[in-house]
Protein backbone atom coordinates (compact mmCIF):
# COMPACT_ATOMS: atom_id res chain seq x y z
CA UNK A 1 0.00 0.00 0.00
CA UNK A 2 1.02 3.48 -1.12
CA UNK A 3 1.75 5.50 2.41
CA UNK A 4 2.06 9.40 1.98
CA UNK A 5 3.21 11.92 4.52
CA UNK A 6 3.85 14.45 2.89
CA UNK A 7 1.60 16.76 3.19
CA UNK A 8 -0.56 18.70 -0.22
CA UNK A 9 -2.10 21.78 0.43
CA UNK A 10 -5.49 22.72 -2.18
CA UNK A 11 -6.04 25.90 -0.73
CA UNK A 12 -4.90 29.74 -0.05
CA UNK A 13 -6.46 29.61 3.22
CA UNK A 14 -4.85 26.12 4.43
CA UNK A 15 -1.64 27.34 3.41
CA UNK A 16 -1.39 30.21 5.36
CA UNK A 17 -2.63 27.74 8.22
CA UNK A 18 0.15 25.08 7.73
CA UNK A 19 2.72 28.08 7.80
CA UNK A 20 0.91 30.01 10.37
CA UNK A 21 0.16 33.13 9.48
CA UNK A 22 -3.13 35.39 8.80
CA UNK A 23 -5.31 33.84 6.51
CA UNK A 24 -5.78 35.38 2.90
CA UNK A 25 -7.47 38.39 2.13
CA UNK A 26 -8.36 36.73 -1.58
CA UNK A 27 -9.24 33.54 -2.03
CA UNK A 28 -6.81 32.81 -5.33
CA UNK A 29 -4.63 35.42 -4.52
CA UNK A 30 -2.02 36.68 -1.66
CA UNK A 31 0.42 39.04 -0.94
CA UNK A 32 2.95 39.38 2.16
CA UNK A 33 6.46 40.85 2.72
CA UNK A 34 8.58 38.38 4.31
CA UNK A 35 9.09 41.13 7.44
CA UNK A 36 4.89 40.90 8.48
CA UNK A 37 5.30 36.73 8.66
CA UNK A 38 8.37 36.74 10.70
CA UNK A 39 6.63 36.65 13.91
CA UNK A 40 4.66 33.62 13.48
CA UNK A 41 6.10 31.70 10.29
CA UNK A 42 7.18 28.40 10.89
CA UNK A 43 10.71 28.54 10.75
CA UNK A 44 11.41 25.07 9.75
CA UNK A 45 8.68 23.74 7.47
CA UNK A 46 8.51 20.16 6.16
CA UNK A 47 8.55 18.62 2.74
CA UNK A 48 4.62 19.40 1.69
CA UNK A 49 2.94 20.27 -2.01
CA UNK A 50 0.40 22.73 -3.22
CA UNK A 51 -1.49 23.98 -6.33
CA UNK A 52 0.01 26.96 -6.30
CA UNK A 53 1.93 29.55 -8.55
CA UNK A 54 4.05 31.98 -6.52
CA UNK A 55 7.13 34.48 -6.97
CA UNK A 56 9.67 35.58 -4.23
CA UNK A 57 12.07 38.11 -3.88
CA UNK A 58 14.71 38.22 -1.08
CA UNK A 59 16.28 40.70 0.01
CA UNK A 60 18.30 39.35 3.21
CA UNK A 61 17.94 36.86 5.60
CA UNK A 62 19.36 33.60 6.59
CA UNK A 63 18.87 29.89 5.58
CA UNK A 64 17.38 28.66 2.86
CA UNK A 65 14.19 27.53 1.10
CA UNK A 66 14.68 24.41 -1.49
CA UNK A 67 12.02 24.25 -3.93
CA UNK A 68 12.42 20.94 -5.78
CA UNK A 69 16.02 20.05 -6.24
CA UNK A 70 17.14 23.65 -6.34
CA UNK A 71 17.94 25.54 -3.09
CA UNK A 72 18.25 29.51 -2.55
CA UNK A 73 21.82 31.12 -1.76
CA UNK A 74 21.57 32.34 1.56
CA UNK A 75 23.30 35.68 1.39
CA UNK A 76 22.22 38.17 -1.76
CA UNK A 77 19.06 39.18 -3.89
CA UNK A 78 17.56 36.07 -4.93
CA UNK A 79 14.45 35.42 -6.85
CA UNK A 80 13.04 32.10 -6.35
CA UNK A 81 9.75 30.01 -7.95
CA UNK A 82 7.04 27.84 -6.56
CA UNK A 83 5.13 25.36 -9.20
CA UNK A 84 1.82 23.46 -8.70
CA UNK A 85 3.09 19.94 -7.15
CA UNK A 86 6.35 20.65 -6.84
CA UNK A 87 7.83 19.69 -3.04
CA UNK A 88 9.05 22.20 -1.48
CA UNK A 89 10.65 22.74 2.05
CA UNK A 90 12.73 25.54 4.18
CA UNK A 91 14.71 26.18 7.08
CA UNK A 92 15.10 29.71 8.00
CA UNK A 93 15.93 32.45 10.75
CA UNK A 94 12.74 35.08 11.29
CA UNK A 95 14.73 37.61 9.81
CA UNK A 96 13.90 37.26 6.28
CA UNK A 97 12.93 40.91 3.92
CA UNK A 98 10.96 40.99 0.58
CA UNK A 99 8.18 39.83 -0.78
CA UNK A 100 6.11 37.26 -2.49
CA UNK A 101 2.71 36.39 -4.22
CA UNK A 102 1.26 33.09 -4.61
CA UNK A 103 -1.63 32.59 -6.74
CA UNK A 104 -4.40 29.47 -8.14
CA UNK A 105 -4.72 28.57 -11.57
CA UNK A 106 -8.39 29.92 -11.06
CA UNK A 107 -6.82 33.37 -10.81
CA UNK A 108 -4.35 32.57 -13.98
CA UNK A 109 -7.85 31.62 -16.09
CA UNK A 110 -9.91 34.82 -15.09
CA UNK A 111 -7.33 37.10 -17.15
CA UNK A 112 -6.81 36.60 -20.88
CA UNK A 113 -3.26 37.55 -20.18
CA UNK A 114 -1.85 34.73 -18.43
CA UNK A 115 -3.55 32.25 -21.73
CA UNK A 116 0.09 30.91 -22.58
CA UNK A 117 1.37 31.34 -18.88
CA UNK A 118 3.85 28.31 -19.01
CA UNK A 119 4.90 29.40 -22.40
CA UNK A 120 5.25 32.97 -21.66
CA UNK A 121 7.01 32.52 -18.41
CA UNK A 122 8.60 28.94 -18.54
CA UNK A 123 10.47 29.88 -15.26
CA UNK A 124 6.97 29.19 -13.60
CA UNK A 125 7.41 25.12 -15.09
CA UNK A 126 8.39 22.85 -12.36
CA UNK A 127 11.43 21.33 -14.38
CA UNK A 128 12.90 25.74 -14.88
CA UNK A 129 12.00 26.69 -11.11
CA UNK A 130 15.67 27.68 -10.53
CA UNK A 131 16.47 30.63 -8.07
CA UNK A 132 18.54 33.05 -10.02
CA UNK A 133 20.60 35.85 -8.11
CA UNK A 134 19.12 39.71 -9.37
CA UNK A 135 21.76 42.33 -10.07
CA UNK A 136 21.01 44.86 -7.12
CA UNK A 137 20.55 47.57 -10.11
CA UNK A 138 17.56 45.69 -10.68
CA UNK A 139 16.19 45.01 -7.08
CA UNK A 140 14.64 48.12 -6.94
CA UNK A 141 12.35 47.50 -10.05
CA UNK A 142 11.11 44.19 -8.38
CA UNK A 143 10.62 45.56 -5.32
CA UNK A 144 8.59 48.63 -6.71
CA UNK A 145 6.19 46.40 -8.63
CA UNK A 146 5.55 44.32 -5.46
CA UNK A 147 4.88 47.01 -3.66
CA UNK A 148 2.49 48.27 -6.53
CA UNK A 149 0.49 44.82 -6.33
CA UNK A 150 0.73 45.00 -2.23
CA UNK A 151 -0.93 48.37 -2.28
CA UNK A 152 -3.89 47.45 -4.07
CA UNK A 153 -4.47 44.18 -2.57
CA UNK A 154 -5.19 46.14 0.78
CA UNK A 155 -6.81 49.05 -0.68
CA UNK A 156 -10.80 49.35 -0.63
CA UNK A 157 -11.15 49.72 -4.57
CA UNK A 158 -13.66 47.17 -6.16
CA UNK A 159 -11.88 46.42 -9.02
CA UNK A 160 -8.42 45.93 -7.50
CA UNK A 161 -8.18 42.68 -8.70
CA UNK A 162 -8.23 43.36 -12.15
CA UNK A 163 -5.18 46.03 -11.37
CA UNK A 164 -3.69 42.96 -9.33
CA UNK A 165 -3.50 41.14 -12.60
CA UNK A 166 -1.78 43.92 -14.63
CA UNK A 167 0.76 44.58 -12.01
CA UNK A 168 1.76 40.66 -11.91
CA UNK A 169 1.50 40.21 -15.89
CA UNK A 170 4.26 43.26 -15.26
CA UNK A 171 6.22 41.70 -12.59
CA UNK A 172 6.12 38.10 -14.45
CA UNK A 173 7.35 39.91 -17.44
CA UNK A 174 10.30 42.00 -15.31
CA UNK A 175 11.40 38.49 -14.09
CA UNK A 176 11.50 37.34 -17.61
CA UNK A 177 13.94 39.31 -18.49
CA UNK A 178 16.44 39.09 -15.44
CA UNK A 179 15.77 35.08 -15.76
CA UNK A 180 17.05 35.75 -19.44
CA UNK A 181 20.20 37.61 -18.12
CA UNK A 182 20.97 34.63 -16.07
CA UNK A 183 21.37 32.46 -18.97
CA UNK A 184 19.75 30.17 -17.35
CA UNK A 185 16.82 29.68 -20.66
CA UNK A 186 17.45 27.25 -23.06
CA UNK A 187 16.90 27.34 -26.43
CA UNK A 188 13.59 25.48 -26.48
CA UNK A 189 12.37 28.10 -24.48
CA UNK A 190 13.29 31.02 -26.60
CA UNK A 191 11.00 29.50 -29.07
CA UNK A 192 7.47 30.65 -29.78
CA UNK A 193 5.21 28.27 -31.98
CA UNK A 194 2.75 25.86 -31.62
CA UNK A 195 5.12 23.17 -31.56
CA UNK A 196 6.34 24.74 -28.09
CA UNK A 197 2.63 24.88 -26.78
CA UNK A 198 2.18 21.22 -27.39
CA UNK A 199 5.76 20.27 -25.72
CA UNK A 200 4.44 22.53 -23.06
CA UNK A 201 1.54 20.68 -22.31
CA UNK A 202 3.28 17.24 -22.30
CA UNK A 203 5.57 18.92 -19.70
CA UNK A 204 2.86 19.65 -17.74
CA UNK A 205 0.93 16.38 -17.74
CA UNK A 206 3.98 14.90 -16.92
CA UNK A 207 4.23 16.90 -13.86
CA UNK A 208 0.59 16.56 -12.96
CA UNK A 209 0.26 12.82 -13.52
CA UNK A 210 3.83 11.91 -11.57
CA UNK A 211 1.96 13.39 -8.20
CA UNK A 212 -1.40 12.11 -8.90
CA UNK A 213 -2.20 10.18 -5.81
CA UNK A 214 -3.20 6.75 -7.66
CA UNK A 215 -3.13 3.12 -7.73
CA UNK A 216 -1.34 1.86 -10.48
CA UNK A 217 -4.09 0.31 -12.82
CA UNK A 218 -3.48 -0.59 -16.60
CA UNK A 219 -4.98 2.72 -17.75
CA UNK A 220 -2.64 4.63 -15.64
CA UNK A 221 0.99 4.97 -17.27
CA UNK A 222 2.43 7.76 -16.56
CA UNK A 223 6.09 6.16 -17.71
CA UNK A 224 4.61 5.80 -21.15
CA UNK A 225 4.73 8.46 -24.01
CA UNK A 226 2.26 6.56 -25.35
CA UNK A 227 0.15 7.79 -22.61
CA UNK A 228 0.56 11.35 -23.01
CA UNK A 229 0.41 10.91 -26.39
CA UNK A 230 -2.64 9.50 -25.98
CA UNK A 231 -4.15 12.65 -24.30
CA UNK A 232 -2.84 14.91 -25.92
CA UNK A 233 -4.55 13.25 -29.09
CA UNK A 234 -1.46 12.91 -31.19
CA UNK A 235 0.51 10.24 -32.17
CA UNK A 236 3.52 8.83 -30.16
CA UNK A 237 6.42 9.64 -32.98
CA UNK A 238 5.08 12.95 -33.72
CA UNK A 239 5.44 13.95 -29.93
CA UNK A 240 9.02 11.87 -30.37
CA UNK A 241 9.49 13.94 -33.37
CA UNK A 242 8.44 17.30 -31.44
CA UNK A 243 10.61 16.80 -29.08
CA UNK A 244 13.76 15.91 -30.44
CA UNK A 245 13.17 18.93 -32.92
CA UNK A 246 12.93 21.79 -30.11
CA UNK A 247 14.80 20.34 -27.16
CA UNK A 248 17.54 17.83 -28.37
CA UNK A 249 16.19 14.99 -26.29
CA UNK A 250 13.37 12.07 -27.15
CA UNK A 251 10.17 12.58 -25.27
CA UNK A 252 10.92 9.36 -23.39
CA UNK A 253 13.83 11.23 -22.59
CA UNK A 254 12.12 14.86 -21.27
CA UNK A 255 9.73 12.18 -19.52
CA UNK A 256 12.60 10.40 -17.61
CA UNK A 257 14.54 13.84 -16.95
CA UNK A 258 10.98 14.81 -15.07
CA UNK A 259 11.32 11.51 -13.35
CA UNK A 260 14.24 11.61 -12.05
CA UNK A 261 14.05 15.43 -10.75
CA UNK A 262 10.96 15.11 -9.27
CA UNK A 263 12.47 11.23 -7.49
CA UNK A 264 15.43 13.90 -6.74
CA UNK A 265 13.53 16.31 -4.63
CA UNK A 266 12.10 13.81 -2.76
CA UNK A 267 15.02 11.87 -1.79
CA UNK A 268 16.71 15.14 -0.49
CA UNK A 269 13.36 16.84 1.07
CA UNK A 270 11.53 13.58 2.66
CA UNK A 271 11.95 10.69 4.93
CA UNK A 272 10.11 8.38 2.98
CA UNK A 273 11.94 4.92 2.52
CA UNK A 274 13.02 4.09 -1.31
CA UNK A 275 10.21 1.81 -1.10
CA UNK A 276 7.52 4.63 -0.30
CA UNK A 277 9.10 6.83 -2.98
CA UNK A 278 8.80 4.30 -5.77
CA UNK A 279 5.10 3.22 -4.97
CA UNK A 280 4.67 7.57 -5.00
CA UNK A 281 6.20 7.80 -8.30
CA UNK A 282 4.12 4.88 -9.38
CA UNK A 283 6.79 2.32 -9.97
CA UNK A 284 5.20 -1.47 -9.59
CA UNK A 285 8.32 -2.59 -7.89
CA UNK A 286 11.33 -0.66 -6.02
CA UNK A 287 13.78 -2.81 -8.05
CA UNK A 288 12.92 -1.21 -10.87
CA UNK A 289 12.50 2.44 -9.45
CA UNK A 290 16.21 2.21 -8.02
CA UNK A 291 17.71 0.66 -11.45
CA UNK A 292 15.70 3.25 -13.09
CA UNK A 293 17.40 6.24 -10.52
CA UNK A 294 20.75 4.43 -10.83
CA UNK A 295 20.60 4.92 -14.42
CA UNK A 296 20.45 8.39 -14.56
CA UNK A 297 22.43 9.07 -11.06
CA UNK A 298 25.07 6.70 -11.50
CA UNK A 299 24.41 5.79 -7.95
CA UNK A 300 21.07 4.22 -6.27
CA UNK A 301 18.79 6.51 -4.60
CA UNK A 302 20.20 5.38 -0.84
CA UNK A 303 23.82 6.56 -1.88
CA UNK A 304 22.35 9.81 -3.58
CA UNK A 305 20.28 10.42 -0.26
CA UNK A 306 23.31 9.53 1.97
CA UNK A 307 25.99 11.97 0.15
CA UNK A 308 23.83 14.41 0.47
CA UNK A 309 25.12 17.19 2.57
CA UNK A 310 23.23 17.78 5.67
Amino acid sequence: MRQENIKYIKSLHEYCEAINISPPKHKHFDIRSFEENMPTVVTAMPPFRHKFYALAIKKDGSGFARTGTERTAERGYIMFFNSPYQVTSWEILPDWQGYYIIFTQEFVSKSAVFNNLLLDFPYLRLDQAIPFDVQERDVQTIVQVFESIYKEYHSPNEDRLKIIQAHTFVLLNYVKRYYDRSELTSHAQKNRNQDLQLISRYQALIEINLAKEESINPQFAPHSTTFYAERLNIHPNYLNTLVKRITGDTALKLLHKTLFNYSSSLLLQTQLSIKEIAYSLHFKEAAHFSNFFKKYARQTPQQFRDNQPT
